[in-house]
């Protein structure tokens, strides 16, 4: 392999780095859901817990933080006692938004066709012999 090809190679794998990550991050199961329920305006910590499913305490601490670090999120907490903190979209957030509910929008349209689809392949497969 040539010393030039080496190098775009490595270019390649450098520039592509950096967006798998960052599809990786706003992909991600929990992700989703927290921008989604904040897109309606600031949210508070507890309606967050209540809105996604299935979503622990920590796991929500985990993501609002990392979607704060990434400048998804603005948490904003006011000087009450006890604090009172909200979360909200900053516009980059906003803008995938826009993205991620045509994809929730697609999954909703076709989650039955693709469940029939699972069924008629495990159905399929098992009438196949094993030739792996």
């Amino acid at each position: 392999m040539s010393h030039s090809h080496t190098r775009v190679t490595e270019a390649l794998r450098v520039e592509a780095c950096p967006v798998t990550e960052v599809l990786d991050r706003v992909a991600g199961k929990w992700s989703i859901g927290i921008l989604i329920a904040a897109a309606h305006g600031p949210v508070r910590f507890t309606e967050l817990e209540r809105a996604i499913q299935g979503i622990s305490r920590r796991m929500l601490t985990l993501n609002l933080r990392r979607l704060e670090r990434d400048g998804l999120l603005v948490r904003t907490v006011y000087p009450t006692v006890p604090p009172k903190v909200e979360y909200s979209l900053t516009p980059m957030a906003r803008e995938l938004h826009a993205s991620l509910t045509g994809l929730v929008g697609w999954a909703e349209r076709h989650r039955s066709a693709i469940a029939e689809a699972r069924a008629a392949y495990d159905t399929a497969a098992e009438q196949r012999p094993d030739t792996d």
